[in-house]
């Protein structure tokens, strides 16, 4: 296994194994549009991660980077696709889809708790401890240490297996298709909340 970083786009030659790829983002805050995106990690679920930054004032062109997240044959696995949809689209101009996004399938079959991150998720369906540590850390530094940078590859280490036993629990439980749905959805979802819809539920009554 081994943490590959690069500046403003996947260099060329740097290819990822056939079928899915892991997908996360980090930025200098929640809020597209006012908080850049700094960093944008890859995983083909075969041991490497590619960790691509973007640097203050950088144009985001990265025409590698965004050729992979537009192909449309490429599944891209999430942990709560919402924000990185939205921050992608923002900042890359690109819809990275189709999606598998594990949170909202853990939302759909683990109904027996209000736990839904990453490192819960990680614990309970395989067995491994992840930290959070660097969760709250300055993205847009000078320098990406190499704690961060393990955070970092950790957000998209764990994806592929997650994703295989959801697919599993959302089966058994008769639910595949209703996440399918949702899964469809969420680039809608992502626009919405780019479109000033964050906050409001535009289906509700009242």
């Amino acid at each position: 296994m081994a943490i590959h970083f690069h500046e403003e786009d996947l260099p060329d030659g740097v290819t990822f194994a056939s079928g899915a790829i892991a997908v996360d983002t980090e930025a200098m805050g929640l809020m597209p549009g006012r908080d850049r995106l700094c960093l944008l990690q890859l995983a083909d679920g075969h041991g490497d991660e590619h960790l691509v930054r973007f640097g203050p004032g950088s144009d985001y062109a990265a025409p590698n980077l965004k050729a992979l997240l537009a192909d449309p044959g490429r599944l891209k696995l999430y942990h709560f696709a919402r924000f990185d949809l939205a921050i992608m689209r923002a900042y890359l101009g690109i819809m990275a889809a189709p999606i598998f996004c594990t949170r909202t399938a853990s939302r759909l079959v683990r109904t027996y708790t209000d736990r839904h991150g990453l490192k819960e998720l990680v614990k309970e369906m395989l067995g491994q401890d992840i930290s959070k540590q660097q969760q709250t850390s300055d993205w847009g530094a000078p320098e990406i240490n190499d704690a961060q940078r393990d955070y970092a590859a950790s957000d998209v280490r764990y994806l592929h297996r997650l994703m295989d036993k959801f697919v599993e629990r959302l089966e058994r439980e008769s639910r595949s298709e209703l996440a399918q749905a949702c899964f469809d959805f969420l680039p809608h979802r992502a626009l919405l909340d780019l479109a000033g819809w964050a906050e409001q539920d535009i289906f509700a009554h009242a």
